[in-house]
């Protein structure tokens, strides 16, 4: 892979992505990003009921969410899920030696797991990958660290935006991995985010809560929500600014690049569902509350009869008008109206004359918007999905055999 940098270009970090042998392509399969030295951390997790050993370990050593770390040891093709006391020394053992291969015995280390449910890790594979690993840290091994951490992903999802605060010039750079069992709640797949503004990890964490709602609880690809999803952001403080309070001017300019860096992230996984060949969004408009807008957005976004549609360039709005009267949302066919890749197509009850032909054209854009206007408020949230292909189908029938 390229030795393009997105994750290191924030000051103070590295990273490096080794193939210890978990995946039985021979590819990359490890990665560790490393802060040059401790520093604040702030992280969100999945509300899946059922949770892998990586994430029971991570809430229990920063309970509030955030505190001091030095970075974070991902592995790919195993989750370390259901793997009972075993899995959970497993996760510590990772942590405690990535910290010793650094020589930062006090430093505390992430934890993240993504794969296959239900498998030991190979314990001797992993312990060989952490050492290599930590030995090939550098600033130029960012690709080789993104392909490790992905699975069932077709291309590398990395995002970088720059700001300034207090006349500093500020970076954050994320990556992620994640096409399927995707439905995240209070966080998604696998996400890194790096920054060298100085933010006290308090404020930190205030500021990634902030920006998961709208971007990473957003995406849904197949309604199921993983039991390993994690967004995890470390700022180094090493750009110099002064350290930022919450509710301040600068707080709110770095919250809007971090938001963007997520929201960049956030449609890159959407686009990359398993089998994919098209984005969908979904813009719910004039509901009544923003509980009911995300949730009429939601429904219509995880419809399988809506996914094939678009898949099928089908502009079937009956499929999206079944999936908004579903939903728990306040919805009445006639101050409704629904388009499709901007054409109207059902308003006050009733469809409305269009070109199908023309319209089916246009569903087979890269990207395709479905707009309903509920009309019965000012609350607004967009979904973002893809549709559903066979593909889909063929790549989870054959996932473990």
């Amino acid at each position: 892979m390229s030795h393009a940098r997105h994750i290191t270009l924030p000051k103070g970090f590295l990273a490096a992505g080794v193939a210890c042998g978990i995946k039985p392509s021979g590819k990359k399969d490890l990665a560790v990003i490393a802060a040059e030295a401790d520093c604040s951390v702030a992280f969100v997790t999945t509300s899946n009921q059922i949770t892998g050993a990586p994430i029971q370990y991570v809430r229990r050593t920063w309970p509030g969410g955030c505190g001091k770390a030095r970075g974070i040891v991902i592995n790919a093709g195993v989750s370390n899920v259901c793997t009972g006391a075993a899995g959970l020394r497993d996760a510590t053992t990772m942590a405690k030696l990535a910290a010793r291969n650094l020589g930062a015995a006090g430093g505390k280390f992430l934890v993240a797991s993504t794969g296959v449910i239900g498998r030991p890790l190979p314990m001797a594979k992993i312990r060989r990958g952490i050492a290599a690993a930590c030995r090939a840290l550098s600033a130029r091994h960012d690709a080789d660290a993104l392909e490790a951490i992905m699975t069932t992903d077709t291309r590398p999802k990395s995002a970088v935006v720059m700001t300034t605060l207090d006349r500093k010039r500020v970076t954050v750079a994320g990556m992620v991995k994640g096409a399927g069992m995707i439905a995240p709640s209070l966080a998604t797949m696998i996400g890194v985010i790096t920054t060298d503004a100085a933010v006290p990890p308090a404020t930190l964490h205030r500021a990634i809560k902030a920006c998961v709602h709208d971007t990473f609880n957003a995406v849904t690809v197949d309604s199921d929500q993983s039991t390993s999803d994690i967004v995890a952001v470390f700022a180094s403080g090493r750009a110099g600014n002064a350290p930022l309070r919450a509710g301040s001017r600068a707080y709110a300019k770095f919250t809007a690049a971090l938001h963007e860096v997520c929201a960049e992230l956030a449609r890159a996984v959407a686009a990359d569902g398993e089998g994919a060949t098209r984005l969908i969004e979904v813009v719910v408009t004039g509901a009544k509350t923003p509980r009911d807008a995300e949730a009429a957005a939601k429904s219509v976004a995880n419809s399988p009869l809506v996914k094939t549609a678009v898949h099928g360039a089908d502009p079937n709005w009956g499929r999206i008008a079944m999936a908004l009267g579903k939903s728990t949302a306040k919805i009445s066919a006639e101050t409704l109206t629904i388009h499709i890749a901007g054409q109207k197509v059902f308003t006050r009850g009733k469809g409305c004359p269009f070109n199908e032909k023309s319209l089916s054209r246009r569903l087979r854009e890269p990207t395709v918007t479905i707009h309903c206007s509920l009309g019965a408020g000012k609350a607004a949230f967009t979904a973002l999905t893809c549709d559903l292909s066979k593909d889909y189908i063929t790549i989870n029938a054959d996932y473990t055999t």
